[in-house]
């Protein structure tokens, strides 16, 4: 795309491609608020790491995110508000499902 206005990225779509997106032992286990919440501390982490500074991002280089610290951050945050208790292994799935989603609508072109 060529403008970042111009993304559409739908909160709905992204719960539905995730939920599509996690084997099949894991399909049922979280609910569609779960995965909303999930995404919403993934974005809080990236918030946090000031990877959606438009300084950060403007030079078109590669992001590199930390993916166990983010998960630990998701973890630890879910835990801290009561949610749930997940493995770093669930979470894996939707932050590589969450990623994947944002692939597939361009969001990092």
């Amino acid at each position: 795309m060529s403008d970042k206005d111009d993304l559409i990225y739908d909160e709905d779509d992204s719960v539905e491609f995730i939920q599509n997106y996690l084997p099949q032992e894991l399909k049922g286990k979280f609910s569609n608020d779960d995965i909303n919440y999930i995404v919403d501390l993934i974005y809080e982490y990236y918030e946090s790491e000031g990877l959606l500074d438009e300084e950060n991002t403007a030079d078109d280089s590669e992001v590199n995110i930390d993916e166990d610290e983010l998960i630990a951050f998701v973890i630890k945050n879910a835990q801290k508000d009561g949610i749930g208790k997940f493995t770093s292994e669930e979470i894996t799935f939707i932050v590589q499902g969450e990623l994947e989603y944002c692939d597939s609508i361009n969001m990092f072109d």
